[in-house]
């Protein structure tokens, strides 16, 4: 884990994540995902009150559940409103990995409209990731075009 300051690695917009079993959440976004993790903060009863981990060239903040101070994940809540997309080398062996690890397909990978091969999951712990991987560099016209055949509108 590194011994930087949490700002030092934020210059965007950092998604942060909040779960339920954060410690579990670490361990499979790092089996699954090849996370890094850089900072972990527990409460010292086992709640991780803050932790950073580096997923590709993203930056991602975590914490578990804390209801009373208004922290609440999907599960609690019935479902994310957000998804995260990350590009990956291989999406078909990352996807089933995730897979194994209690992910839940909800969309099978396949080849898309943009060029990318890509499939949506929920994590375990309702966090709903499209993995991809760049199959095809696709203009903007062109993907307009596939995208209204795709749409029934061609």
């Amino acid at each position: 884990m590194s011994n930087l300051p949490a700002t030092a690695a934020n210059r965007s917009v950092t998604p942060y994540l909040i779960v339920q079993g954060a410690i579990a959440a670490l361990e499979f976004y790092t089996s699954a995902f090849g996370a890094k993790e850089l900072v972990r903060l527990d409460d010292g009863n086992g709640k991780i009150m803050h932790a950073e981990l580096d997923i590709a060239d993203a930056h991602i903040m975590l914490a578990d559940e804390f209801p009373d101070m208004g922290y609440r994940g999907p599960q609690s809540l019935g479902g994310s409103t957000v998804s995260l997309h990350l590009y990956v080398d291989d999406v078909d062996s990352v996807f089933a990995r995730a897979v194994e690890l209690g992910a839940t397909a909800t969309m099978a990978v396949a080849d898309q409209f943009d060029g990318d091969r890509r499939g949506t999951l929920t994590d375990p712990f309702g966090h709903v990731w499209l993995l991809a991987s760049r199959k095809e560099d696709v203009s903007y016209e062109e993907m307009r075009a596939r995208f209204a055949k795709m749409m029934g509108q061609a």
